[in-house]
């Protein structure tokens, strides 16, 4: 039944009934979906939250598709929010495209089905938490998470509402398809080990406070994060990890750990399949000045951080020995990773890196940093996903996050 505030008067009903007799039907050509594109009933409404450097790599591939319609954009920044509107009408040729400052208003569109993130890492958790509430589908820049604690609340969500939400690493398949192969085809017999090779940790920031620039919403760029004055390398999205960027600073940013480590362990935890697992164990090595990682899971897998002498996803299996190849899991649709992602939102299938193989992999390099921060060895319980016994260790599961921003 209409509700109340939605029925037409009869003066309205009348005149719109009037309007439809007197002029001709009307059904532009694009919404039959001629030159080979889609009907709108068969796209996928899109909107993008975060468009500045990998986000606006992500509208490109997303705008690039014919079997989606952009139709909003959000970013904190001013320009980052202009261009992208532009971008996107130039494309459609028209003036349709909304530009939000604020994520919550975007996700408040019920015409909006499916959105990608690609906001600082302090962001994602809490924005992906919304998106999943308001009935949309993510697809999500890595590193996934920020914290060990937020990784099965994101998992929650999206599982309470139904929700398809797919990582954004696409080197996982494409860049390490070499080892994958090696490691599914059984060429090394059973799989013992691999390395990573990934670094540095954040750090912390200590910039001079700075003029905020008028086009900056630098409070809600902080969002969660403790209060901090504005300084331009401390907001700065360059992809450096070592200074001069939000991916250097812990209230950020796990570093390089968590930046290029989602990649890195990503591939390393399919290759070696340990996708749906988590470790038990987190050993902590020292050989002189080095230090280093062993990641040892329930199935006896070993997973290397900076192993000295080793190679980036270098791989010990038992030579000799005869294993049947396995069926490698790989994308579904057409467009590598985005196309996975459109595919799922129109089937309901899992993607290839659903959100609980992006978590499994972020807590290897999570528990990795509270390893490397209390210099020293770590158990880890994955279905209490707490360190056992170990007051000290489990302060770091999470922050606290600033009001009004909650999780």
């Amino acid at each position: 039944m209409m509700s109340k505030r939605f029925q037409p008067t009869r003066r309205q009903f009348l005149a719109g009934t009037c309007a439809a007799f007197a002029a001709p039907y009307l059904v532009p050509s694009t919404a039959l979906g001629d030159e080979g594109r889609p009907a709108a009933s068969e796209r996928i409404v899109m909107g993008g939250i975060g468009i500045g450097n990998q986000g606006r790599g992500d509208l490109g591939v997303f705008l690039g598709r014919g079997d989606v319609q952009y139709v909003a954009v959000c970013d904190v920044r001013k320009g980052a929010r202009n261009g992208a509107k532009g971008r996107v009408d130039g494309r459609y040729g028209n003036s349709d495209c909304q530009a939000y400052t604020d994520f919550r208003e975007l996700l408040a569109r019920d015409d909006i089905d499916a959105v990608h993130i690609a906001t600082p890492d302090h962001w994602h958790a809490i924005q992906v938490v919304e998106a999943c509430r308001n009935g949309k589908d993510i697809y999500l820049q890595k590193p996934e998470s920020l914290t060990l604690a937020e990784g099965p609340k994101m998992v929650a969500a999206a599982r309470r509402y139904a929700r398809i939400v797919s990582g954004g690493s696409q080197r996982v398949l494409q860049d390490y398809r070499g080892v994958v192969d090696r490691c599914w085809g059984g060429e090394i017999g059973t799989v013992k080990e691999i390395n990573v090779n990934v670094g540095p940790l954040s750090q912390l920031c200590y910039l001079p406070a700075e003029p905020v620039p008028d086009d900056m919403a630098w409070d809600l760029w902080l969002g969660p994060a403790p209060w901090a004055p504005y300084n331009k390398a401390r907001c700065d999205g360059n992809f450096g990890t070592r200074g001069g960027s939000w991916r250097s600073y812990v209230d950020y940013s796990g570093g390089g750990m968590t930046d290029w480590g989602a990649h890195h362990f990503g591939g390393a935890t399919f290759a070696v399949d340990v996708r749906d697992l988590q470790p038990v164990e987190v050993v902590y090595h020292t050989e002189g000045n080095r230090h280093w990682l062993t990641f040892r899971y329930p199935n006896g897998v070993l997973i290397h951080h900076n192993k000295p002498n080793t190679g980036n996803l270098h791989v010990e299996g038992t030579p000799g020995e005869k294993v049947p190849p396995k069926t490698i899991p790989s994308y579904a649709g057409q467009g590598g990773i985005y196309g996975d992602f459109i595919h799922c939102c129109k089937t309901r299938e899992r993607p290839f890196r659903d959100i609980d193989h992006a978590i499994n992999t972020m807590v290897v390099p999570l528990l990795g940093i509270v390893a490397y921060r209390l210099e020293r060895s770590l158990k880890w319980d994955p279905a209490k996903q707490e360190f056992p016994d170990d007051a000290e260790a489990n302060r770091f599961l999470d922050y606290a996050r600033r009001e009004p921003w909650v999780l």
